[in-house]
């Protein structure tokens, strides 16, 4: 069996635990199983990628430490505030390589006003949630507000590369970004303003949807 073929089944098999643990509230299963999500897509992209990135490897890796430090956040908010630094600096890595990961050819690239216009419905949909979460946030309002600006970054430089690589590329990072950050939306609301039903099992299954579909749209994206 292809090295390729075995990540995939172990993210596959991982995902199924993992959703399963949310679904039960199993958290022991669910936390033991959670850090392998990132490990073996991070081992696919390796294994897949005919020219590989080191910035995008860097940028699995601290999602990967972001869902590690966040397994331990009932112990202190420290974990959590940890978690959601290991989460932007991934995000803001993964930016960095949306910018690379594009051909230099401009030509099919969206207009500025296209870009404005598109750009219009995640700004609204990231500025609303934090008006609505904002005077719930207590101390955490300046670290969440910096992370939310920097999720609305994430999802427009993916929406930004229309045109700049195959659409295979574009429309999986691109969905890729959005469930992402639907997936924090989800979480935030859960965490900060109300409890939602079945909360675990809506935040990993578009976690894990995301950063799938991320990793597969990076490797689509033909040199």
């Amino acid at each position: 069996m292809k090295n390729t073929s075995v990540f995939l089944i172990l993210f596959l098999f991982i995902s199924i635990v993992q959703l399963f643990a949310a679904a039960a509230e199993f958290h022991l299963v669910a936390d033991i199983s959670k850090p392998f999500i990132m490990l073996s897509l991070a081992g696919y992209y390796w294994m897949m990628a005919e020219r590989r990135s080191l910035l995008f490897v860097f940028a699995l890796l601290f999602c990967w430490a972001g869902d590690v430090l966040l397994i331990f956040q009932p112990r202190g908010q420290l974990f959590f505030i940890f978690g959601l630094v290991a989460f932007l600096i991934g995000h803001l890595l993964y930016m960095m390589s949306y910018h690379r990961l594009r051909w230099a050819d401009k030509q099919n690239e969206l207009l500025w006003t296209q870009k404005i216009r598109m750009s219009l419905p995640i700004v609204l949909a990231g500025t609303g949630l934090i008006t609505v979460l904002l005077p719930t946030l207590g101390g955490l309002k300046i670290p969440v507000l910096v992370y939310s600006l920097v999720l609305v970054g994430m999802v427009m430089a993916a929406l930004f590369r229309y045109g700049r690589t195959s659409p295979e590329s574009f429309w999986c990072v691109f969905l890729g970004a959005t469930l992402f950050m639907a997936s924090d939306s989800i979480l935030a609301i859960n965490k900060f303003y109300t409890p939602l039903p079945y909360a675990g099992l809506l935040i990993m299954g578009t976690y894990i949807g995301a950063q799938y579909l991320i990793v597969v749209g990076v490797v689509k994206h033909e040199v």
